[in-house]
């Protein structure tokens, strides 16, 4: 099997959370271009460079978090980081991805009006441009080791027509069903080297308690809010939902975060917009737009306070959704049944991926043939030159800059 020996090479060892931390801050630092793009990043820091994964794992555990409600690559941050170091791992790992973006979001929210057009300029276009050179070496790798034969590159081109078709979340998870279903009924894959075991230090009784705390709040919230008329209530719960009920991540929250907001009158719609440009000019997850509406909210919490309150909030559910599943997926990925079934679904995941290259990440970024040779040297870069990803993410924004000038 093409993934054999990666897997045998693959570094087991344990790392101290400050190391995670470094890891994962300058990834927070330099992953522009949203959860694809994320994901992209995660698999060569990961999997290529640091081998703390190999292709399998890594792909079994995309595959997770993108049937989790939350963002995507947050989660498999997060997992990454409870493997490499336990819990204190996975706190580093998510703050060193999201805090750079959001004390960035926090500042604006302050008044750095004269960076209103930031997601217009030059450099800002040149980080797009170098997403579809990082998603298009995910895709590069991932379809070599994950695509070997007709019947699974057949199922990553199925699932990339079916998201083209549907282009939203739920055509995204039903692509992975129906490939994970066609993959059980039309492989017949040799019996594979063991799946490697990760070491993640959770009970089946604390997933059953993540999950049932991960439920208590979509419950409880509204029917306290209604109950005490508080704007804030009514706030943190708008806030929870969006965190607990988008699939994937990226730009699907803004619409949940909007009606949770605006109407209200606790963020007004300008500043609603004006803090949605900023958002794309910064790097990490883009569920860091919570800090910015809290920071910038006319309610009883706002400044630094309610920036980092909304923040922690946003992404409680998907911590609490991933701990709850992680005890019960490490089981049940070893199975001969389910991993004939992952065959499937991680083809599913190269096909989406394939189609999200198209839409909306070449469709956002490709304006023209300078566009093009910019993405084709960034992707020359690190697919041939191998060189590391934080390098040519600078020289795509130069690469943009120069462009526009």
């Amino acid at each position: 099997m093409p993934t054999d020996a990666p897997q045998a090479r693959h570094d087991d060892s344990r790392d101290g959370a400050w190391r995670v931390f470094v890891v994962f801050l300058r990834l927070g630092l330099s992953s522009f271009g949203g959860p694809i793009a994320h994901l992209g990043y995660f698999r060569t820091e990961f999997v290529e460079r640091r081998r703390w994964l190999d292709d399998r794992s890594y792909s079994d555990l995309v595959a997770l978090c993108q049937f989790l409600p939350g963002p995507a690559s947050s989660q498999v941050g997060m997992a990454v980081g409870l493997r490499r170091a336990g819990w204190p791992g996975l706190l580093a790992a998510w703050l060193g991805f999201t805090l750079p973006s959001a004390l960035v979001l926090i500042l604006f929210a302050y008044g750095m009006a004269g960076y209103n057009d930031l997601a217009a300029s030059g450099w800002v276009h040149g980080l797009k441009v170098v997403a579809v050179a990082v998603v298009a070496q995910a895709i590069w790798g991932m379809a070599r080791s994950l695509c070997p034969d007709r019947t699974r590159a057949g199922l990553a081109i199925l699932a990339a027509l079916a998201t083209l078709a549907l282009p939203s979340a739920a055509g995204q998870v039903g692509a992975i069903v129906a490939c994970g279903l066609l993959g059980r009924w039309l492989l017949d894959l040799p019996a594979p080297a063991p799946a490697h075991p990760h070491s993640y230090p959770i009970s089946r009784r604390a997933g059953i308690a993540a999950l049932a705390l991960f439920v208590l709040p979509l419950a409880a919230l509204p029917a306290w809010a209604a109950a005490s008329g508080s704007s804030l209530v009514a706030f943190f719960d708008g806030i929870y939902r969006a965190g607990a009920l988008v699939f994937g991540g990226g730009h699907v929250v803004l619409p949940l975060l909007q009606a949770t907001v605006v109407p209200t009158g606790l963020v007004d719609n300008a500043d609603f917009l004006a803090g949605y440009g900023a958002a794309q000019a910064v790097p990490g997850p883009l569920f860091t737009f919570a800090a910015y509406l809290g920071a910038v909210s006319l309610g009883p919490l706002h400044g630094w306070t309610g920036g980092l309150a909304a923040l922690a909030v946003i992404f409680l559910p998907a911590l609490l959704v991933l701990v709850g599943a992680l005890p019960f997926w490490e089981q049940l990925r070893q199975r001969r049944g389910i991993q004939t079934a992952l065959a499937g679904v991680n083809a599913g995941v190269v096909g989406i991926l394939l189609s999200a290259l198209y839409d909306p990440v070449w469709t956002s970024a490709i304006h023209g043939r300078a566009d093009f040779a910019l993405a084709l040297a960034a992707f020359g870069l690190l697919v041939v030159g191998r060189v590391p990803p934080v390098l040519v993410v600078v020289f795509a924004a130069l690469g943009g800059w120069l462009l526009a000038a």
